[in-house]
């Protein structure tokens, strides 16, 4: 019985593994093996050394496996070498000081201009005060990229109608200062007027519900995702998904890194910066379809 056959016993009748997991870490050791052989003509797991390793992994994302797939292949071939150390068979760990493929972190999801553009302009919100302040929750998201803490965190006197500025509280209490331009104004300007007329009693709170309570995180979710919803078929639908809607619509304008992040509040410009990488995931779709020899 070979030593990858012993582990996968072990794994089976000890450890009482799934025979699916077993077979998984079978085909991934004799993958290792197959590579070992191809290379120097052997395999012995007693003398494989680190070097080897590495140009397996090399090998693996060659050939396009994904980083996500080749540290799980790898965490197979670090079990193996811990049962060898148990029975002795090896006095050294080969994968010890092996660090595998960093794991891509997923891009942003975002809303297009032009979806943008359907939802606010030709949108129906419905009537009434709750529709106004439906359409510019939506609107203030968009134009302001603020969180959805930071919104419902949102008193009458942080509105400065004459100096056209938002003063939100973020993380950690940090407070910041957002501009916005006349189109939100006009919108802010009708939905206190709706509410000073329609909703009942003394309130701090900017976003309210009808009755004049302060409007909680799960209602905004809701009334994004419903309204979203109009116009994409994306699966993530969120206040988030306006968040980073409102930075990658700056950067495709052309805003300047350092600005986007201190309108989103950011703590360090590395935040900002996966920003950067979602602008130019869109610009290489435009090259593929506009240009004929992509």
């Amino acid at each position: 019985m070979t030593l990858i056959e012993a582990f996968l016993d072990y794994l089976r009748h000890e450890r009482n593994y799934s025979e699916h997991t077993t077979c998984a870490y079978g085909e991934d050791l004799r993958q290792v093996r197959g590579f070992a052989e191809e290379m120097y003509g052997k395999f012995d797991p007693r003398t494989v050394d680190a070097e080897l390793i590495r140009e397996w992994i090399v090998s693996l994302m060659d050939k396009g496996y994904t980083s996500t797939s080749v540290n799980r292949k790898l965490s197979s071939l670090r079990s193996f070498y811990k049962y060898l150390l148990k029975q002795g068979e090896v006095s050294v760990d080969p994968t010890r000081k092996i660090a595998g493929p960093k794991n891509k972190k997923p891009l942003p999801s975002f809303l297009k201009e032009s979806e943008m553009n359907r939802l606010l302009d030709d949108t129906d919100f419905g009537e009434g005060f709750e529709g106004v302040r439906d359409r510019l929750i939506i609107d203030m998201f968009y134009a302001t990229g603020m969180r959805r803490s930071e919104l419902i965190g949102l008193d009458d006197a942080d509105v400065d109608f004459a100096a056209s500025q938002l003063k939100v509280t973020g993380k950690r209490d940090k407070q910041r200062l957002i501009p916005f331009g006349d189109e939100l104004r006009e919108a802010m300007r009708e939905y206190v007027r709706r509410k000073d007329a329609e909703v009942p009693g003394p309130t701090d709170a900017f976003f309210v519900k009808a009755n004049g309570e302060r409007l909680s995180a799960g209602a905004v979710y809701t009334i994004v995702k419903r309204n979203l919803a109009k116009v994409t078929t994306q699966k993530k639908i969120s206040p988030h998904v306006l968040r980073h809607t409102f930075a990658t619509t700056m950067l495709n304008n052309r805003a300047e890194l350092e600005a986007v992040k201190e309108l989103l509040g950011h703590e360090s410009v590395a935040t900002t910066e996966i920003y950067t990488h979602v602008t130019f995931e869109e610009l290489k779709k435009v090259y593929k379809q506009a240009h004929p020899r992509a």
